[in-house]
């Protein structure tokens, strides 16, 4: 029998971060971390993938994320935050980024898709975040200051490879996502 999934809820708003749990529960056994530091005390290998708020008194979602990957830990994180993207995203390691206020559908969707991710090929990992920092650029900035960003041009370039990738695995792969789905949505 396969074990139920983890998933680790890092948000300085405890209200909110214990709204996310009850959402997920059903389904997933989850921890809830009130601050950065706590979430790092607490980080171990039973972890499956973990939702980060940005912005948190202490260390913030972006120095935990980095935490986690300096640590060796590659399960999937998804950003989930009030603060909209920026360029800087795209050096970010995360597999997801929502923006704040998420509903309990947009939330059970993002996670079920996420604990998924480990067990596609690279290939399909990379070109899902890739497609999810295209996507989450384009909702928030305007076409002038996407053709004038080096990152942007840079973004999808890389997009545009694992697209190809992605595309040689996807016959061998279990039909768990609809990439012809995704690939509408972020090239929409």
């Amino acid at each position: 029998m396969e074990s139920t999934p983890t998933v680790l809820i890092v948000e300085d708003e405890q209200m909110l971060g214990d709204l996310f749990a009850t959402w997920l529960e059903p389904e997933y056994n989850v921890r809830v971390e009130n601050d950065g530091e706590q979430a790092l005390e607490h980080l171990d290998g039973e972890i499956d993938m973990a939702l980060l708020d940005r912005r948190m008194p202490g260390l913030s979602g972006d120095e935990v994320l980095d935490v986690i990957r300096e640590r060796g830990f590659e399960f999937p994180v998804a950003m989930v935050t009030a603060v909209q993207p920026d360029f800087d995203i795209v050096e970010m390691g995360f597999d997801d980024y929502l923006v704040k206020p998420v509903d309990q559908d947009a939330l059970l969707s993002l996670v079920g898709t996420l604990i998924s991710l480990p067990s596609y090929e690279d290939a399909i990992q990379q070109y899902f975040q890739l497609a999810s920092k295209k996507a989450a650029l384009e909702a928030s900035k305007s076409d002038s200051e996407l053709e004038s960003s080096d990152e942007y041009s840079q973004l999808l370039e890389q997009y545009a490879q694992a697209k190809r990738q992605a595309d040689q695995k996807i016959e061998t792969i279990a039909d768990d996502i609809d990439f012809s789905e995704l690939d509408d949505e972020f090239d929409s």
